[in-house]
């Protein structure tokens, strides 16, 4: 069964016509009709600049944008956001090709990407649209999202971390943001920049998981070095 996205995406208000959205690293079109080879989810680890990166890099990753999930308000735009009273988090969409890469795989980069038990804040940066979430489009995803996070939380209090945090929930609208966020990284002239603060705490095998990559993949990030995402190149693994 083939649905659209049309179904829970909105755009803001942009210059540029739908059909000529396109990933500036990938070539694909920000928007994409799902059918049954693909799926899609979002994720909020702070900063979305920075974290829009960390995805569009796996194998299998067919388009990533950012924008708002989670709020209140109808269409809200950067600055709305900003000021904490839509009750939006900045937020990845990651569309992905489920015979390449496994959304295991994607659970792995995002609890690994990120600190979860930081509440309304990512390293330097404070306020309600840092939140760590997870917003599903099924009750499959949910149940799996809700399962890596049980199962995270035992690995980080065994590392002295406290209660994760992280939101997830299903069927939340997401609004595009606006044009020049889309992949900030990748673009000429824009400050490099990445709010993220890894745990070094890796997520492995946890119940339900069905890795699809490869060990190798997974060298391609050192949560180790401060910013690790910002010093890796913009092209896809």
């Amino acid at each position: 069964m083939i649905k659209s996205f049309f179904d829970n995406i909105f755009m803001t208000n942009q210059s540029s016509k739908k059909e000529e959205l396109k990933h500036f690293i990938l070539g694909t079109s920000l928007i994409q009709t799902l059918d049954q080879d693909s799926d899609s989810i979002l994720f909020g680890c702070g900063c979305f600049w920075g974290a829009e990166k960390a995805f569009w890099k796996l194998p299998g990753v067919i388009t990533t944008s950012v924008g708002y999930s989670g709020g209140n308000l109808l269409n809200p735009s950067y600055k709305q956001v900003c000021s904490g009273t839509t009750g939006h988090a900045e937020v990845v969409q990651v569309v992905w090709n489920k015979s390449k890469i496994d959304l295991s795989d994607l659970l792995k980069l995002f609890w690994e990407c990120h600190d979860p038990t930081q509440g309304n804040r990512q390293g330097n940066d404070y306020g309600s649209q840092y939140r760590s979430a997870i917003y599903t489009n099924d009750e499959f995803q949910n149940k799996i999202s809700l399962a890596t996070r049980e199962f995270y939380q035992n690995r980080l209090k065994n590392h002295g971390y406290g209660d994760i945090t992280t939101e997830i929930t299903t069927k939340k609208n997401y609004y595009l943001a606006e044009e020049y966020h889309q992949q900030y990284l990748a673009r000429p002239f824009n400050r490099p920049y990445c709010s993220a603060m890894p745990t070094k705490v890796t997520l492995g095998e946890f119940p339900g998981s069905n890795y699809l990559l490869k060990d190798e993949i997974w060298k391609n990030y050192n949560w180790k070095i401060n910013h690790c995402v910002l010093r890796t190149s913009n092209e896809p693994i």
